[in-house]
């Protein structure tokens, strides 16, 4: 283990160090990485991590503006919109064009995973992390990039400044009681700052956090949704040769990552192969952390709900479980975005889109015809390694469109403003309504160079 942690320290030296601790640490020689990585044909992952910080930063400037305009007088879904794309457009697209079509760190082929986080006000951060590195049969070769996103107290207004005093975040929606026909009554009250996941497992495990934990900072107010999240998160891989992206509110079985790697390779597409499932759930305080290995399940089936804001096609948990007796693992339809696992290739071929901010729904069927299409098959594991915390609204734990609402005065914001941006994922699964839509109106912007982050050419859809 000594060794393997040494050789990582070089890998990270020659990719640049991106600081863990303290939050919101700028990357040394900013200016230069970033330059390096956009002209010199010099990529490191602190030169990604600057122009990452970089968009957060101008994204931060941007919502303290919009949110004190008035929604009386201003056309506030389309300006957030445009403004959101607009920055994208300069701080985010440059990256994107110049790397496109082609891997940014050579894959190394060490068995390495990288282990992609999203995490939103997440308590259980820390502990998912320890289970991932405790638990794992290689430990060494473990790498993550989370994505923060946290109150971390009150920014003081034109400064980066962060006042931690009092209670200065807020709760999501507590139920506090019954109302007088017997349905929940819900409060958000104020709340002190979050705990921040990544300090609590540095302070216990400081060898994997000098160079093999990879953290990007969002403030709570920019947070954008998951979608967002995980492709900031996929800027953070740095050659490792698995990509595995999850919740960051799990719970590992002893070895998962030496099972996962001899799952995948018994597929029969590998290394164009994607492992995913709805992991079985567990309840906080109701285990000792030890996962039980259990059979897996398919995903076979999806279904539109026409009660959502938004209504798109979601996957289900609706497939057979596994008997125990199959040779390989089964070819399934559809990939869930709170875990699969699969070769680092696919971030060349199938590259995360930058431009669905507020989507929560919707995602993981854009996730499903991109990677089928550009000639990935996907699979279900034949045993569950990996346990999840299910969140239903009960539990009172804030949500990002909580934050969004409360940017811009209360009331659906979030959902307006995905109503715009959803039409990005409907027009690429091909809502002929969608499609129609597009051919003359003016918020065309958010299919911005979809032809880069849209469906493959290896196969027809129809295939």
């Amino acid at each position: 283990v000594k060794t393997e942690v040494q050789n990582g320290t070089a890998t990270a030296s020659l990719m640049g160090q991106i600081p863990v601790l303290p939050i919101f640490t700028p990357i040394p020689d900013a200016e230069q990485r970033m330059v390096d990585l956009l002209q010199n044909s010099k990529p490191t992952l602190a030169g990604i991590a600057a122009i990452l910080q970089r968009f957060v930063l101008k994204l931060h400037e941007s919502n303290v503006k919009l949110s004190s305009l008035d929604p009386a007088k201003t056309p506030l879904a389309e300006t957030v919109v445009n403004s959101f794309f607009g920055l994208a457009h300069e701080h985010l697209r440059p990256f994107e064009q110049v790397y496109q079509g082609r891997i940014i760190f050579p894959i190394r082929d060490d068995d390495s995973i990288f282990l992609s986080l999203a995490a939103f006000r997440e308590h259980l951060l820390a502990d998912t992390l320890e289970y991932a590195f405790t638990q794992a049969k290689h430990p060494e070769r473990l790498f993550v990039g989370a994505v923060v996103q946290n109150c971390f107290g009150r920014v003081i207004n034109g400064t980066t400044t962060i006042d931690t005093s009092g209670k200065p975040c807020k709760t999501g929606a507590q139920v506090i009681g019954k109302n007088a026909k017997g349905k929940d009554m819900v409060k958000v009250s104020d709340a002190p700052p979050d705990p921040n996941g990544i300090a609590d497992f540095c302070a216990k495990f400081p060898l994997f956090c000098k160079n093999q934990v990879r953290v990007l900072y969002v403030h709570e107010t920019e947070s954008l949704g998951p979608a967002m999240a995980r492709y900031y998160a996929s800027k953070l891989w740095g050659g490792e040769t698995f990509y595995i992206q999850c919740d960051s509110h799990l719970q590992f079985a002893e070895h998962w990552d030496g099972k996962y790697i001899q799952e995948i390779r018994a597929t029969l597409n590998y290394p164009k192969s994607i492992l995913s499932s709805y992991p079985p759930g567990f309840q906080e305080g109701h285990t000792d952390g030890t996962v039980k290995e259990t059979s897996g399940a398919r995903l076979c089936t999806c279904e539109t709900l026409a009660q959502d804001p938004n209504p798109v096609v979601r996957i289900t948990n609706g497939g057979r479980s596994y008997q125990g007796t199959e040779p390989r693992p089964t070819q399934i339809p559809f990939m869930a975005a709170g875990f699969f696992f699969t070769h680092a290739s696919f971030l060349k071929d199938i590259p995360f889109d930058p431009y669905l901010p507020w989507c929560f729904m919707g995602e993981e069927i854009a996730l499903s015809m991109r990677a089928w299409t550009s000639g990935w098959n996907m699979y279900a594991p034949r045993k569950n390694y990996i346990t999840h915390q299910y969140r239903p609204g009960r539990m009172g734990l804030p949500k990002f469109w909580g934050t969004v609402n409360r940017l811009y005065g209360g009331g659906a914001w979030n959902n307006r403003l995905q109503s715009r941006t959803i039409q990005r994922i409907k027009y690429l699964v091909g809502y002929p309504r969608a499609r129609q839509n597009f051919h003359n109106k003016s918020d065309s912007i958010v299919l911005t160079d979809l032809e880069q982050y849209g469906l493959g050419r290896q196969r027809a859809l129809k295939d």
